[in-house]
């Protein structure tokens, strides 16, 4: 039409100047004009119509568009239930659904609002009801259900509302809103001082409420006397202090606080819909689906249509082209739902306003070798700084690797190593460490001690090694650092955990040791007790190489090697169970004509040895005390710390020397070192650990003691004479000694009397009381 119009007022303008004759006839011409006009504006009409042909389309303010319409049985509508009442007797008149009293405020394509109904109850000041309202509507068997926009809203200071659901959705709910003075409420705050409000679910089609009081207002009657409940636009609704002695709250929530309804068409899904004869979605136009468990749909005009899509002959195109969506150069072509831009003759581009646009060819070379060189010369200026930047990061890398290995003694470590001729002590590269670390990931992680952490590492070789990461470096003992590492690789011991080597370029040191695969001493003895493997032969045999490993560097070490950390965690197993000292961290020298050395007491709790804790005097007897507790540790299964335990069995060492002192050694012990062990091998490793646990240094055994008794132990256990079954040995030796114990033997087991069944458990002397 519009191309119409065009070619008229053209003709117009070309006839102008003819003759008169061509003047009139250009007249006749123009009278044209208005009927195409008229007829472009019908047909516009015609494709946005929203209402039946005939039909009311407003009532009132209100438009009411298909498939609602307006009067009663007047097939305006798609059914009854979309028929609305417009009732002329208001003015302006107000349209109603079907012929009920639920006012109509707005329709829209998913959605009508309509005017509320507000539940209301009024007190005296003596606690009677002076009003009374009720509050309920039931959409039962019409297209309506209550959206879930809505919320149950209940206000007052002394007020209890239900809402009840009975139709479309079984729904019960409450809310209970309290208030004791004025000053307790907050404006625009509804969580249950002075208002209260719940959700309902989607699809709910009738409800009731109930409004109900505790105390009937007397408390709160001198600025609160009514409660209301309603269901409302949760968007809307804004609850204010003033609606308390607002007279009016009832009739001003009824009218500006809607509740919002979803409509749908019939019960059937969309899959359903589409294959029956009523089928409601017309040409260019999407069916949604309302609810997938209840059915019920609506239609939408597809993208780039407008229209009515429940009207014949449904949604139309939209022409974008109207707007000129192009770019001023550009030419759009509109397409049914869609549009295109193109650029006019001696221009490129795609034409679009918020894309390229259109360019004029005649710019093209320069615009492009413009913007070849400016990116060639942006891509190389990025890619020097970015080699710039990374040279200055490597460099200072390179320099506070350098600065580390200067201030932890790297020159004085090679000194030492070239002086010494150590070759098996390595410097490892902090790159290469962190390369067999997988940069220290935390599932590489062996264990963490009070020192620093442990890491499993992968060297290049594909050796296998532990790497500890210390946490803290005393500048002021670095050389007394770099001594140790020296001597500790000269260390060749079978039983002691194998220094491989360090790296110097981190803050703090990091040592490397031979990997040792089967865990701790500690894991194994608090959880592989009744393993097959941990028997008190092979107890004896960790216990004994784990004593001769430590009398090695007490007295056979260049120079004497205190431990000062000997404890069941330290000493690990390798595969075939071969007991490894372990952690050097807080060891110390110990020059060849000293016997001692005072530091600042290190340690963990429960091996610290008493008398170096309270001296501050480190000798090789500290560790022989340590040891003591990881035998006892060996012989009873129990920690060397039991916090939860009662006050006497607290402190293992103390609780093993009582029950030696009282005769209750044997009660102590593991059930199967009783079984395994001879009574002579027990008491023999129990006066032993009674001697390392003495309190006075002076008294204890030297290491190289421990070491010689473990292993006497162990040749005893192993000699022929000491093959046949380890009971009826005990039985025999108990049988001797019966004038020391009050013991009485019944087959298999040991009975002391008074004290019920257990295995060889000496409790009383036979001389003591009982």
């Amino acid at each position: 039409m519009r191309l119409i119009l065009t070619k008229l007022f053209d003709l117009f303008s070309r006839y102008m100047q003819k003759s008169m004759f061509q003047q009139v006839t250009m007249i006749n011409i123009l009278l044209l004009v208005p009927l195409a006009a008229l007829f472009y504006s019908n047909s516009a009409a015609a494709s946005t119509a929203t209402t039946k042909p005939g039909c009311q389309s407003k009532c009132g303010d209100l438009s009411v568009p298909y498939p609602f319409g307006i009067g009663l049985g007047t097939n305006c509508s798609m059914g009854l239930w979309f028929d609305i009442n417009c009732n002329t007797t208001f003015n302006p008149p107000k349209a109603f659904i079907g012929t009920g009293n639920l006012e109509i405020i707005s329709i829209s394509d998913e959605k009508i609002r309509i005017k509320n109904w507000v539940a209301a109850r009024c007190y005296s000041q003596t606690g009677n009801i002076t009003r009374k309202n009720p509050a309920w509507i039931n959409f039962t068997g019409t297209p309506y259900t209550f959206a879930d926009l809505n919320k149950f809203t209940v206000v007052g200071c002394d007020d209890l509302a239900i809402i009840v659901g009975t139709s479309g959705r079984n729904f019960t709910s409450g809310c209970l809103s309290v208030c004791l003075e004025r000053e307790d409420l907050i404006d625009g705050s509804c969580t249950g001082i002075g208002c209260c409000q719940t959700p309902i679910p989607k699809g709910l089609k009738a409800f009731s409420s109930t409004l109900l009081s505790i105390r009937n207002h007397t408390g709160v009657w001198s600025f609160n006397r009514c409660g209301y409940a309603f269901l409302g636009d949760q968007d809307i609704f804004k609850f204010r202090t003033s609606d308390f002695s607002d007279e009016k709250f009832q009739s001003r929530t009824t009218e500006n606080v809607p509740i919002v309804i979803d409509w749908a068409i019939g019960n059937q899904s969309c899959s359903e819909a589409t294959k029956s004869a009523d089928y409601a979605c017309l040409e260019n136009s999407v069916c949604v689906d309302y609810d997938t468990t209840r059915g019920g749909y609506r239609c939408n005009c597809s993208t780039g249509y407008k229209g009515n899509p429940y009207l014949s002959p449904g949604c139309t195109d939209i022409d974008e082209c109207e707007n000129n969506p192009c770019d001023e150069n550009g030419i759009c072509n509109n397409s049914p739902g869609s549009f295109s831009c193109s650029c006019k003759h001696g221009y490129y581009g795609d034409g679009k306003k918020d894309g390229r646009g259109c360019i004029a060819e005649n710019s093209q070379f320069p615009v492009i070798k413009f913007s070849l060189g400016f990116s060639s010369v942006f891509v190389s200026v990025i890619i020097a700084m970015t080699w710039l930047y990374f040279s200055i990061q490597r460099r200072k890398l390179v320099r506070m690797r350098e600065k580390f290995f200067h201030q932890n003694g790297g020159l004085l470590l090679k000194q030492q190593i070239s002086s010494n001729g150590v070759e098996s002590t390595k410097i490892f590269s902090a790159e290469e460490l962190e390369k067999a670390t997988n940069k220290y990931a935390e599932d590489r992680i062996l264990g963490r001690g009070g020192y620093g952490i442990v890491y499993k590492g992968i060297l290049s070789d594909e050796r296998v090694v532990a790497i500890k990461k210390s946490r803290v470096m005393d500048q002021g003992q670095i050389e007394q650092f770099i001594n140790e590492v020296v001597i500790l690789t000269q260390v060749n011991h079978r039983n002691v955990v194998k220094l491989l080597g360090c790296c110097l370029e981190a803050e703090v040191p990091l040592l490397v040791y031979e990997y040792v695969s089967n865990g701790t001493l500690f894991h194994h003895i608090h959880n592989s007790g009744e393993m097959p493997w941990f028997s008190w032969e092979n107890r004896l045999k960790i216990a004994a190489e784990a004593a001769g490993a430590l009398a090695y560097l007490h007295s056979a070490a260049s120079m004497p090697i205190i431990h000062r950390d000997v404890k069941s965690s330290n000493i690990l197993l390798d595969n075939v169970y071969t007991a490894k000292i372990s952690d050097f961290g807080a060891s110390r020298l110990v020059p060849l004509d000293q016997t001692q050395v005072t530091t600042l007491v290190q340690g963990t709790l429960g091996y610290l040895d008493p008398e170096y804790f309270h001296t501050s005097q480190l000798t090789e007897k500290s560790d022989v005390y340590s040891f003591g507790v990881v035998l006892a540790e060996l012989m009873t299964g129990k920690k060397p710390l039991s916090p939860t335990k009662s006050e006497e069995e607290r402190n293992l060492a103390t609780y093993f020397i009582m029950s030696i002192k009282e005769n209750r050694f044997f009660r102590i012990l593991e059930s199967r070192i009783l079984r395994e062990g001879s009574l002579e091998q027990l008491q023999t490793a129990g006066e032993l650990i009674k001697r390392c646990l003495n309190l006075k240094s002076d008294e204890r055994p030297t290491m190289k003691e421990v070491a010689m008794e473990l292993e006497g132990l162990r040749k005893y256990t192993k000699h022929p004479w000491n093959q046949q079954g380890n009971a009826e040995e005990n039985m025999a030796l108990l049988s001797e000694q019966s004038d020391l114990y009050d013991i009485t033997i019944t087959g298999q087991e040991f009975t002391t009397s008074g004290q019920g069944s257990l295995y060889i458990d000496m409790i009383y002397p036979s001389n003591n009381p009982r």
